[in-house]
């Protein structure tokens, strides 16, 4: 009966995540009331409470590494941002040819999302395009691509999508590996799509001169360039923090913020007061995105409570039963990942598939971060690059399904076909 239940509330809560631009009511209230509903339906079946407030204790351990290192990540980028950082890129852009553009555009998004991630670098050229392309139309086309590769390039970096950074975390996968194995698969979901998109594209556009992707700021070329070097190198330090001294990523992550923070204190502790708050990390702290970081909670509460329950060991059971071949189980991950967020989905299968089965750097959960990381590029909504996109740009959600989604899935199954003859490469 428990089980039930508990399978009830997360079918419901699912729906309505899934279901958040029909319904309007936010996904991160969903998430929240289904990761907590799951854990006290749990916990009322239970005679001995406290052993389940111990597990949930020692869940909470293993999810709070996940969301320290993405609070950590999102100030970075949001202190980049307010000190105009991104403008060493975008001023750099000024050709006027709308197929050259469009490479251009695709390969930055590829490149940046796996530095940075694929919602920030989305709202960024998102951003960018308004200003290259004024045509909403043909707008339109570029930005598809720009999810496209947003996603494919978030798949192949361990600090590149928020489900990458969870199989790193949890240990299922190292750096090095993970950009080796994933980075062609990865670059041929972009290009598929990217070489049948160049056909539909021909002229120019009118040459645009480029703005501050936000407000003018009071601040001159030498800060800027420092904040926005020095933030991506932090960030690619990460990696190399936990190699050397084997603490979780998220303790490298919160030094790099702390060395950011004083950088930033000292180089604005003469300005007056409005402006050392303008350029701070409190203020970036403020404009980061706090509801993404409380749905990722909930979820993660959410699926823990499956994985306590045994529910997902059962799934697991089923999947290998009926499926069996680890190859089609990741894919048909990937493809449910444009339905429901891939951050549950790749919870799920951490939950299901222990190191003990799969150990560290196992080709099944290599495929599982590519194709978790690229499948939700086949919907809309089934990414936070697509969805912040949608949010940006009003893209209705069927125009996105005629004209991008089988873009996005011939790419998909290129991806996988590449990664599948590396495998045999390797065998050889």
């Amino acid at each position: 009966m428990m089980n039930i239940i508990i399978t009830a509330i997360f079918i419901i809560g699912y729906l309505a995540i899934a279901s958040e631009h029909f319904i309007k009511i936010n996904k991160t209230a969903m998430a929240l009331l289904t990761g907590v509903l799951c854990w006290t339906v749990y916990i009322l079946f239970q005679t001995d409470t406290q052993i389940i407030s111990e597990g949930l204790v020692d869940r909470l351990g293993d999810i709070s590494g996940i969301l320290f290192f993405l609070i950590g990540a999102m100030t970075i980028v949001e202190l980049i941002d307010s000190h105009d950082g991104f403008e060493v890129i975008t001023n750099r852009i000024t050709t006027t040819n709308k197929r050259t553009l469009l490479w251009i555009i695709s390969f930055l998004a590829f490149f940046l999302s796996a530095v940075l991630d694929n919602l920030t670098t989305t709202i960024v050229l998102v951003t960018l395009l308004r200003k290259l392309v004024p045509e909403k139309k043909e707008r339109l086309l570029y930005i598809g691509m720009v999810i496209i590769a947003a996603n494919s390039g978030g798949a192949w970096s361990p600090i590149g999508d928020v489900t990458t950074t969870m199989l790193w975390i949890g240990n299922q996968i190292t750096s090095t590996n993970i950009i080796l194995r994933l980075f062609l698969p990865s670059l041929f979901s972009l290009l598929i799509p990217l070489i049948v998109v160049t056909f539909t594209v021909k002229g120019n556009v009118a040459p645009k001169l480029l703005t501050s992707l936000d407000e003018k700021r009071e601040i001159n070329t030498k800060e800027k360039n420092i904040i926005f070097f020095l933030g991506l190198g932090v960030l690619l330090f990460v990696p190399v923090f936990k190699t050397i001294t084997h603490l979780p990523p998220f303790m490298g992550m919160l030094f790099g913020l702390g060395l950011l923070w004083l950088i930033t204190e000292m180089m604005h502790k003469n300005k007056e007061a409005e402006q050392r708050h303008q350029f701070s990390v409190t203020t970036a702290l403020q404009r980061m995105d706090m509801p993404s970081v409380l749905f990722f909670l909930g979820i993660l509460l959410a699926i823990s409570s499956l994985q306590s329950t045994g529910q997902l060991d059962r799934l697991a059971a089923i999947m290998n039963h009926n499926i069996g071949d680890t190859n089609a189980i990741a894919a048909s991950f990937g493809l449910l990942s444009a339905i429901v967020d891939n951050v549950p989905i790749v919870a799920a299968a951490i939950g299901m598939y222990p190191l003990s089965q799969f150990p560290t750097d196992h080709s099944f959960w290599e495929i599982i971060a590519y194709c978790a990381g690229t499948g939700g590029s086949i919907l809309v909504i089934g990414s936070a690059a697509g969805i912040a996109a949608m949010g940006l740009e009003k893209i209705e959600f069927f125009w996105y399904l005629r004209k991008i989604s089988w873009l996005a899935l011939i790419g998909y199954f290129a991806g996988i076909a590449v990664y599948l003859a590396e495998e045999i490469g390797m065998h050889f």
